[in-house]
């Protein structure tokens, strides 16, 4: 039972979260550019890969740039997906 001098306490209101913070539309603009730019050495990694698959005996300095190519590719896919998901919490 509660005792008549202890006065009943009311919950505390919640706080009213911030909203996010909002980035420059500049910034994303110029990071989807960029990763755009990067996703052309890919392009031509895989062309020059698939040209050099006729060989029997293919050179390994173009096996090493088609994988840098292709490298250049995925950090350009993951610069386009970090400006369009913007900053996560």
């Amino acid at each position: 039972m509660s005792d008549a001098n202890t006065p009943l306490r009311t919950p505390e209101p919640s706080p009213i979260p911030s909203p996010p913070a909002q980035r420059n539309g500049c910034l994303t603009a110029f990071m989807v550019i960029f990763g755009v730019i990067m996703l052309l050495p890919g392009l031509c990694a895989l062309i020059v890969g698939f040209a050099s698959m006729d060989q029997s005996h293919p050179d390994p300095v173009v096996a090493l740039l088609v994988v840098i190519g292709l490298l250049a590719a995925v950090g350009g896919v993951l610069l386009i997906r970090a400006a369009i998901r913007g900053r996560q919490p």
